[in-house]
Order: C-alpha cells, then sequence, then structure tokens
C-alpha cells in the first residue's frame, strides 16, 4: 500500500522501514529497525532526493510512482553514496532515462564505482553555494564531509526554509504512523537510539560536525530532513542541535555515571555492583551498570557518550585485559572520545595486570582523566574489603 506523507509545501516524504533488520552496517544491533527516508519536491520541476536501502525498494517504488503521478522525474539529487540511500540508483535511472544526476565531484567518483551504467547520464556537478531551481524552490547546496564521507552534502530550500541533510540528525529506530519528531515523545522513544546512532556513525568526526552547525547556523532552518528517522521542525529543532553540539564537542550531556565490567565467572561483577551500590549511597548522580560481554558495544559507546564518568571493571586474561573490555577500549580510541573522566578496577588471581594495561589504552584518549587509584581485586571482594570499595567509590566521585 502507498505510504506517502506530506512534510513541507510541494515536499513529501516516500520513505520506508525496515523492521526485520538484525544489523545496521552489519555491525549494530538494531532493536527497532530502521528507516529509509527519501523526499520527492514537485514543483515546476521535480526533485529526489536519494533514493533507498534494497531491502525496502518495493514500497519505495510503490511510493515514488504515487508520488509523482503522471510527472516526469527531472533530477535525482545525490547527497549521500552509502548503500543503504544509493542502492537504488541504476533502478530510478532506468525508470527514468531522461533525469539528471545532481552531485559533487566526489558524489559522482564513488556514483562510477558503484554504478558504472550510469556514465552516460545527465550529470550537474555542484560545489559549496551551486544552487539550483525547482520552480518557485531553489536549492543551496552545503558541503558536508567527513558527515560522515567524504561527498556528504546537504541541500537546503529556501522556500520553505527546509534543510535535507543526508545522514545528519538520524537516527536509529522505525518510524511509527508520523514522521515528525514533534508528534511523538522523541526523548523517551529515540534519543538514546540517536545518540547511539551518533557516537557509533559520526562520532570520530566531531571537528566536521562542529563545521557543519556553523554552517547551519547561518541558515533560517524550520525543518530539518534527514535520512533516517523523524523529521524534525518548529522550535524542537534548537533542542536536537543543541544535543549534536555537545555530541561533537565531545561534552558529558549529563553527569551521570557508567560501571561497565567484564568477569568469567562473576567475582568482577560482584565487585562490580558493591562499587555501584557504593556510588549510588553517596550521590544522587544516575549510576547504570553493564556486562562488557553481554551489552554490545555500540550501546556502551552510546552511554559512554552521554555521561561524564566511566568506572572499567577487567579481570586479567592471558595477562592482558578482558577481550570485550579490550574491544570496548580500542573501540573508543577509534572514535576519538574526549572529555571524559575514567576510573578503573581489576582483577587477577595471581598476577592482576588489567588496570595497568587499561591505563596505558586510555592514555590514547585526548583530554582523558584517569584516577589515579586503581582499586585491585585478588580473586573476589569480601566483608574485609568494603572500606577499599568505600574509598574507591568516593575518590571516583571526588573526580567531578
Amino acid at each position: 500500500m502507498v505510504n506517502i506523507i506530506s512534510v513541507t509545501k510541494d515536499t513529501v516524504w516516500i520513505g520506508a522501514n525496515d523492521r526485520r533488520i538484525a544489523l545496521f552496517e552489519n555491525l549494530f544491533p538494531l532493536a527497532d529497525g530502521v528507516s529509509y527516508n527519501s523526499y520527492l519536491l514537485t514543483d515546476g520541476q521535480t526533485a529526489l532526493f536519494d533514493t533507498c536501502d534494497i531491502a525496502v525498494s518495493e514500497q519505495y517504488f510503490e511510493n515514488l510512482r504515487a508520488a509523482l503521478g503522471d510527472r516526469k522525474l527531472d533530477y535525482l539529487i545525490i547527497l549521500h553514496m552509502e548503500p543503504d540511500h544509493c542502492s537504488q540508483i541504476a533502478t530510478v535511472a532506468a525508470l527514468h532515462p531522461e533525469l539528471t544526476l545532481v552531485g559533487n565531484a566526489k558524489t559522482f567518483t564513488m556514483l562510477n564505482q558503484f554504478f558504472p551504467e550510469t556514465a552516460g547520464l545527465k550529470r550537474i556537478e555542484v560545489k559549496e553555494g551551486d544552487t539550483l531551481a525547482i520552480g518557485t524552490h531553489t536549492l543551496h547546496f552545503v558541503m558536508a564531509p567527513m558527515v560522515h564521507w567524504p561527498e556528504a552534502m546537504f541541500a537546503y530550500d529556501d522556500a520553505t526554509k527546509t534543510l535535507f541533510s543526508a545522514d545528519a540528525f538520524g537516527t536509529f529506530g522505525a518510524v511509527d504512523g508520523s514522521i515528525f519528531a514533534d508528534e511523538i515523545d522523541f526523548e523517551r522513544r529515540y534519543l538514546d537510539e540517536a545518540r547511539r546512532y551518533y557516537a557509533n556513525i559520526v562520532g570520530k568526526y566531531g571537528m566536521q560536525v562542529q563545521a557543519v552547525l556553523k554552517k547551519a547556523a547561518g541558515l533560517s532552518i524550520e525543518t530539518i530532513c534527514p535520512l533516517h528517522g523523524p523529521v524534525w521542525r518548529g522550535g524542537n529543532i534548537a533542542w536536537f542541535l543543541d544535543k549534536y553540539d555537545k555530541w561533537s564537542k565531545y561534552e558529558p550531556e549529563d553527569d551521570g555515571i557508567v560501571v561497565i565490567y567484564g568477569s568469567l565467572y562473576g567475582h568482577t561483577a560482584s565487585a562490580a555492583a558493591a562499587v555501584a551500590a557504593k556510588l549510588r549511597a553517596n550521590t544522587a548522580r544516575e549510576v547504570r551498570v553493564y556486562d562488557v560481554s553481554e551489552t554490545h558495544s555500540s550501546y556502551l559507546v552510546g552511554e559512554i557518550w552521554r555521561c561524564g564518568t566511566v568506572v572499567l571493571c577487567s579481570p586479567t586474561y592471558n595477562n592482558g585485559i578482558y577481550l570485550p573490555m579490550h574491544a570496548l577500549l580500542h573501540d573508543l580510541e577509534a572514535l576519538g572520545l574526549k572529555n571524559r573522566r575514567f576510573a578503573l578496577a581489576e582483577n587477577g588471581t595471581w598476577a592482576p595486570a588489567a588496570g595497568k594495561l587499561m591505563r596505558e589504552e586510555l592514555a590514547k584518549l585526548k583530554d582523558c582523566v584517569v584516577l589515579e587509584e586503581t582499586l585491585t581485586i585478588r580473586s573476589a571482594l569480601h566483608a574485609a574489603d568494603e572500606e577499599r570499595v568505600e574509598a574507591f567509590a568516593k575518590a571516583v566521585l571526588g573526580m567531578q
């Protein structure tokens, strides 16, 4: 069945949801699927903004046919060449050979790599500040390199003050009924997934996101149309832009504490629970506890992006760091995390070394502080260790 939703004057959403997908980019778990957004502008001419993932192509083309009616498709504007948005470019071009492809130089380099069969199609190559008139709507192109691919760009419609933002300002999760963030409880329904999406997909490119936010500040924006997740409009835009500003500056979103542990047989898990209990007893700040083996690292990265203080508890394994914990530390380095406070606890029956090794890994992060004291556990904690745990928790709280 056709599912088309009006977004702004002359512009409709023709996207689709994939609720069957298990892993985004074959990496990140999706408990509630994902949306693939595409938009069609119909005025004096018609312009399609991106396509979709092959998994939802049937619904997508049903929507596109209905939205176009008997109109021809004049332009396909390629904001992002990642396959979950570009997979249907060749099919759209085959159905509408009269169209003109619009992209930047890097767009067309990638297009030739993915779809050499499109080489003969008409093309318009745009750069920063170029415009394209679609009847009464004029599109202004804003380059957004490395947010999060080098060819990414935005298009701004001056008639409706709409920013088509490619993968920026998106989120994991299918859209339910309404596609508008102001018609749902976004903070409850999507915020954690938006943060997880940002931190894992775009997090490494904070400097580039800051550059794009400065460009966006120079535009009068009333609507933001991302390629994943709800559409933003009205006063809620400023709230979400503030989130992006914090995330891209690597600033903690709140003063929460996250305790992440690895445990082979439960002793380090018990120690982590004891530390969390002492933290809760001594502060009103939120404390959350996660098992690094049970919780996918993308969720842990999202939580670390949210909060200011991180407690890592790891057993020593083969004279090294417990493998899932080591993988998490590698992710944090790869994503360029900054401006966090860490505290370390280690366990070892005969030669505890995880604390020293985690400290060495954390030294690779910029502008992070690691508590000098390490809580060392010899096999298991006992009642005699309660004072040490209490002192460790108070030292963690004193880091702020």
